[in-house]
């Protein structure tokens, strides 16, 4: 794969991960709210207007347009598999960011998606 696509890959994959992490810290304004129908108008307004939510949806969008351009260059076969590179950033920025547990079992498969993408990589 040449470096420009491995880039085009890589940057959709890194503003979807982040798309992720601005939705979980957005997440945090509706935790008081429980899920019924009384509360749908408050909740979707809180996620309409909350910053973290709305910057994660438009990460959301300028990632799919990377995506598009990898695709565009790049095998599905190949690149699909790179999306796995987001669950690795994810859970170690999960654990940085918001504490998230990151036990043995989640670090040996993240080294087993590492090992996995390394071998497509190369393919």
């Amino acid at each position: 794969m040449k470096s420009a696509d491995l880039a085009l890959v890589l940057t959709g994959v890194m503003l979807n991960a982040a798309a992720q992490l601005l939705l979980k810290a957005g997440s945090r304004a509706i935790t008081d709210l429980s899920f019924s129908l009384a509360n749908t108008w408050t909740l979707a307004a809180r996620m309409a207007l909350n910053p973290p939510i709305l910057g994660g949806l438009a990460l959301y969008v300028v990632s799919v347009v990377f995506w598009i351009l990898a695709l565009s260059r790049v095998d599905v076969s190949i690149a699909y598999p790179m999306l796995s590179i987001g669950y690795i950033v994810s859970a170690l920025a999960g654990w940085l960011l918001f504490s998230e547990a990151l036990g043995p079992a989640r670090v040996a498969g993240i080294a087993i998606i590492i090992v996995g993408v390394w071998l497509v990589a190369r393919s």
